[in-house]
């Protein structure tokens, strides 16, 4: 028998199929002939198999407000806890239910009312708390779900849960999903992009994990592409000293006349992946700065997002890139905003949230409207659960009042793209424990978000494993009554 050489050593499963006519290498590289292969092409089309209807939004700019806001503070009002104020809460509502280990035992839980008073607003008369002025006076243009609810009671499994469809890492996320179902519609860009912030002297205990814009198991060209605060938002874009455009252009050729050879001789998905990363990269040395640069925007604008939108890296400067990103074509733009967890800061650091995000997230939905695209971009503003309607704290010192974590009900609104305006769907019971109406699973909420956007949520699957993955799971059924 002839002795096995360094490369029948190396050649695998992968190597075989990549070799094949028929093989990954073949479809690796037929992809980076023409991008959207297995996407939308450049016209925006869905592919037939994801099909279902026409699509009403063709983008997503996702306000993710990390830690979970507390529903029962600003959008979902109970008169009956200001009633029942400091009285124990009744076992019935929460016999059965898991909390988190920083709850009181059941027989000590008090009820705490809502910290600031809650008006109806509109035309439509929701009800919005005085936290929240600005997001108040354009009530009749959001859509809010006050019957949401979720399987996980900690911060990491229902963030995941939330941008996934899965407690755990490892799923492709829903910028991911698009990205992969379809395609970009600016080659120039990401087509997921994320940006982060946290309000300044919050306590924020939360970590944001890079798994929040995982790709998952789908090619990683799709994972999201998170953007630094300031003027150079993505590392190694700028040409070193004594490089210039022409000198690089030779380089990334000759990188990519390698790594077409790895290509070609093991057909590894992810090699294309880095192939099409690097020309990427070369375009946006041109795309990310001008995109990046708000000194061009008028004052009126820059009026619509508050005074930090002047501070890189805050809130209100990445709403006022998301709405630049939106216009230049980036299919999802996520923002994750941190310091939500107020166990034992409600009375002064849920303040500090609401002026910190409240002016930016109505002046994004503003300016889009004003621009003409809020009917074909999807805004979403929510956290991953809600909080507990009894007090985590002394009663006694308003100073550490809190609120606990809480899955069984929670409330997140949602603006233009293809839905009913100025509409709550949804209901909880009289004290914001359960859901009572109405209920909007996570399945649920992504399913009615893929088919805003044209796509069928049993259909579109990724096979990995042997199995038909999707983002949905096995469940979801579209919230057909918030749509227009």
């Amino acid at each position: 028998m002839d002795p096995i050489t360094d490369h029948q050593l190396l050649t695998n499963r992968r190597h075989f199929f990549g070799k094949s006519a028929t093989g990954i290498g073949i479809a690796a590289l037929s992809s980076l002939l023409k991008e959207d292969l297995f996407a939308n092409d450049a016209s925006g089309k869905i592919p037939a198999a994801f099909q279902k209807i026409a699509p009403k939004a063709k983008r997503v700019i996702y306000l993710f407000q990390n830690g979970a806001p507390s529903h029962l503070d600003l959008f979902d009002y109970k008169p009956k806890l200001q009633q029942l104020h400091g009285q124990k809460v009744p076992l019935s509502y929460t016999e059965g239910k898991r909390f988190s280990t920083m709850s009181a035992a059941a027989d000590q839980r008090k009820l705490l009312q809502p910290l600031e008073p809650f008006k109806q607003r509109g035309q439509s008369g929701a009800w919005v708390s005085d936290f929240l002025p600005h997001l108040a006076s354009i009530s009749d243009k959001l859509t809010f779900l006050k019957g949401m609810h979720t399987e996980q009671v900690n911060h990491a499994p229902a963030i995941n849960f939330m941008l996934s469809g899965f407690q755990l890492p490892g799923r492709p996320t829903m910028g991911s999903w698009l990205s992969y179902g379809l395609g970009s519609m600016n080659s120039n860009l990401p087509t997921f992009v994320v940006m982060t912030s946290v309000t300044p002297g919050t306590t924020c205990g939360q970590l944001l994990y890079d798994s929040y814009w995982s790709s998952g198991f789908i090619p990683s060209r799709h994972q999201g592409v998170k953007f630094r605060a300031g003027s150079d938002p993505v590392l190694y874009l700028t040409n070193p000293k004594g490089m210039d455009s022409a000198m690089r252009r030779k380089m990334l050729d000759r990188i990519n006349q390698l790594n077409h050879r790895r290509l070609d001789a093991f057909g590894d998905p992810e090699i294309s992946t880095r192939i099409a990363q690097y020309e990427m990269a070369y375009r946006m040395q041109t795309s990310i700065p001008e995109m990046a640069d708000i000194s061009q925007e008028p004052q009126s604008v820059l009026d619509l997002y508050g005074p930090q939108v002047n501070q890189p890296g805050s809130y209100a400067r990445n709403c006022l890139l998301a709405r630049r990103l939106a216009e230049r074509g980036t299919r999802f733009i996520q923002l994750m905003h941190a310091g939500w967890d107020q166990h034992n800061t409600l009375t002064t650091e849920l303040y500090d949230q609401c002026q910190t995000t409240d002016q930016p997230s109505a002046g994004l939905i503003k300016d889009l409207e004003q621009r003409g695209m809020l009917e074909d971009t999807l805004v979403i503003w929510g956290g991953e659960f809600g909080r507990t309607p009894f007090i985590q704290g002394d009663l006694n010192k308003r100073e550490i009042w809190g609120r606990d974590h809480h899955p069984y009900a929670y409330s997140l609104f949602m603006a233009g793209g293809g839905l009913k305006p100025g509409i709550s769907h949804g209901e909880s019971d009289d004290l914001g424990f359960n859901v009572v109406n109405g209920g909007v699973h996570v399945h649920d909420f992504h399913a009615t978000l893929l088919h805003l956007l044209g796509i069928d949520h049993e259909k579109m699957t990724f096979k990995f494993q042997g199995r038909h993955y999707r983002l949905t799971d096995v469940h979801g059924h579209v919230v057909k009554p918030i749509l227009a």
